[in-house]
């Protein structure tokens, strides 16, 4: 596989500082010589960034530092958008949540062009469906979802190709646990699946993930994995900005990307959220390369 990586230095998305600095983090780890030795060939290596949040004024507190966030999703929708159309896989590198709104955007930009869908799953401890006028933070990371079913900021939404980039039965979200009281009606209005771990813990882990691939398999022409860390527990995953007790395991989390790895649908992955400076050596940068490596090949025999 022709791999292009985007590292995505995007903090100001989020309520804590840190994450630009994930992308680093994971390349520390390993990542690119790890890839080499499940025979994937690296084809580029970008990095898109953003401004000093120092340097920057919030403006909206319902969109905060939304010009600037609009500007480096727009970049990533391009270069993923490229990268696509030449017959390359897109492994965006983040950066927080809010990046993906570039990211499945631009994925869309390619796909919808050639009349085709793709099946979204969505890693996270919660939803990210708020949008300005439901934002009880005003962090755009917490918006991504909803944006990108055609809900929330205009300029954002504009983002999207026909408006939306995605039909709300073509996405599921797993590990949620901590969904904002202000996002819950637009989740149930939409209808999008969403896998507790509340219903993990009851019904099983693999029963749960090959149903979740199952339903965003169905009509469409493959699948984007965006995994942002903190679906993952703490005590495996402690580098992330928004941690949340009681999240995926260290073996559900390898499970669920070696059972999307086995579909042979996956064209394109983003992994979000890690922040180094809440990390413990690495711990969770490493986990990120591992879990890459088993959403792209590896397997224990």
């Amino acid at each position: 596989m022709k791999i292009a990586i985007t590292n995505v230095h995007l903090d100001l998305g989020a309520g804590r500082r840190g994450t630009d600095m994930g992308p680093s983090a994971i390349h520390v780890a390993g990542l690119i010589p790890c890839l080499q030795k499940l025979g994937h060939s690296i084809v580029n290596v970008d990095s898109i960034g953003s401004p000093s949040y120092e340097a920057l004024d919030p403006i909206d507190p319902n969109a905060r530092f939304l010009p600037e966030i609009l500007r480096c999703c727009a970049t990533l929708q391009q270069r993923v958008a490229s990268n696509v159309a030449a017959g390359n896989f897109p492994l965006v590198l983040g950066g927080d949540h809010a990046q993906a709104i570039g990211t499945v955007s631009g994925i869309m930009k390619y796909y919808r062009q050639h009349q085709k869908r793709i099946g979204i799953i969505w890693v996270d401890a919660h939803t990210d469906a708020n949008t300005p006028d439901s934002t009880p933070s005003g962090n755009i990371h917490g918006m991504p979802v909803a944006t990108l079913l055609g809900h929330g900021h205009p300029d954002l939404v504009a983002l999207n190709p026909d408006g939306y980039s995605i039909e709300p039965d073509d996405i599921v979200i797993i590990g949620a646990r901590d969904i904002d009281s202000t996002e819950l009606p637009l989740v149930k209005e939409l209808g999008i699946r969403v896998y507790t771990m509340s219903e993990i813990d009851k019904r099983g882990a693999a029963v749960c993930f090959q149903e979740a691939i199952e339903k965003v398999n169905e009509g469409t022409d493959g699948l984007h994995l965006s995994f942002d860390l903190d679906g993952v527990d703490p005590k495996v995953a402690p580098g992330v900005g928004t941690p949340v007790l009681g999240g995926l395991s260290l073996r559900e989390s390898h499970l669920l990307c070696e059972l999307v790895c086995a579909t042979q649908r996956l064209v394109s992955m983003e992994m979000v959220e890690l922040n180094p400076t809440l990390d413990h050596q690495n711990q969770t940068g490493r986990l990120a390369v591992w879990l890459i490596q088993s959403a792209l090949g590896k397997t224990i025999l």
